[in-house]
């Protein structure tokens, strides 16, 4: 049994990590907002502490009570658009809170750190948002280097009913409207469930001999906004219509950027297919085209359904 710190753990995904790691781990959920805190403790029915990464000292609180083995930092703020226009919030949390996370991890002699990535770090970056997730990732994977800590991260897409992503938005719209606004129904985007990424987390903590110093990314599938808007709209008979894209919004994304394919491979954990990619090595058995939503295999009509009705 180890005993687990999650930052951010009130999040989305920190609660489904929480259900997921409880039943062989203590788990401890750490978040700024009480509120917050107090919800998630009653729906995974693990302890919970106030804790804001951006301030060091709430951080060594923390270890310094809980004493933690693995640290997953999940805290972020990860709004494209907010982090556009403020910018100095997603600095704080996102480039210094994780620049905390580290230093605390390696003086308090934390065994293992995952930081929660996006396909958004990926080169070329083009929003401030990706810019501080890629940071984090160049910092924890040199700072695995020169550490007994164990650093990696994992990077991956959007997760379907996350909060302020699009289907909980669409909900909200369906409700009170009767009629959903797009804002990129052309745009194509890796999409997958949120048990999808806490299995992803927990592969890499399970196999950190192999993804210390690296990023583990999934091989995710892809599909225009358009299918997932039809698809919606044929369940409830809502109908949508498309209104000027948010500043920071790109037609399409990118898991594996062209500057990493010397240094990324695919390999294959629990029959699943995974990018490792690491910024010290090339591999001999590299990739040899970027990996992005254009040349992703897509959904399926029922993958996109079985998507879609995980939060209806």
């Amino acid at each position: 049994m180890a005993k687990i710190l999650i930052t951010g753990g009130s999040g989305f995904l920190g609660k489904k990590l929480a259900m997921k790691l409880k039943k062989e781990n203590e788990v401890l959920l750490g978040s700024r907002n009480n509120g917050l805190n107090q919800i998630a403790f009653e729906e995974t029915g693990c302890r919970t502490i106030p804790l804001d990464v951006s301030n060091i000292e709430s951080l060594k609180d923390a270890c310094s009570a809980f004493e933690p083995e693995i640290i997953i930092h999940a805290a972020a703020t990860k709004y494209v658009d907010v982090s556009e226009v403020q910018p100095l919030e997603c600095i704080d949390v996102n480039i210094i809170g994780s620049q905390n996370v580290a230093r605390v991890a390696i003086d308090r002699q934390v065994k293992t750190v995952i930081g929660i990535s996006t396909d958004k770090a990926s080169p070329p970056i083009s929003s401030i948002y990706g810019m501080s997730k890629g940071i984090m990732e160049r910092m924890f994977c040199s700072l695995d280097y020169s550490h007994e800590t164990n650093f990696s991260c994992v990077r991956f897409g959007n997760v379907a009913w996350s909060t302020g992503s699009v289907f909980p938005i669409w909900k909200r719209m369906m409700e009170n409207n009767g009629h959903i606004k797009s804002t990129g129904s052309n745009m194509k985007r890796f999409i997958f469930s949120v048990d999808d990424a806490a299995d992803l987390v927990i592969r890499n903590i399970n196999n950190i001999g192999l993804t210390k110093g690296k990023i583990l990314s999934q091989k995710m599938k892809a599909s225009k906004m358009i299918n997932f808007l039809e698809y919606w709209k044929d369940l409830h008979g809502t109908e949508w219509t498309p209104i000027d894209q948010r500043i920071g919004e790109s037609q399409n994304e990118i898991m594996i950027g062209e500057s990493e394919l010397k240094n990324t491979k695919e390999i294959i954990i629990d029959s699943k297919e995974h990018f490792l990619t690491s910024f010290r090595e090339s591999f001999e058995d590299h990739l040899l085209e970027s990996f992005n939503t254009e040349n992703a295999e897509e959904h399926t009509k029922s993958e996109i359904g079985e998507l879609i009705k995980l939060g209806i």
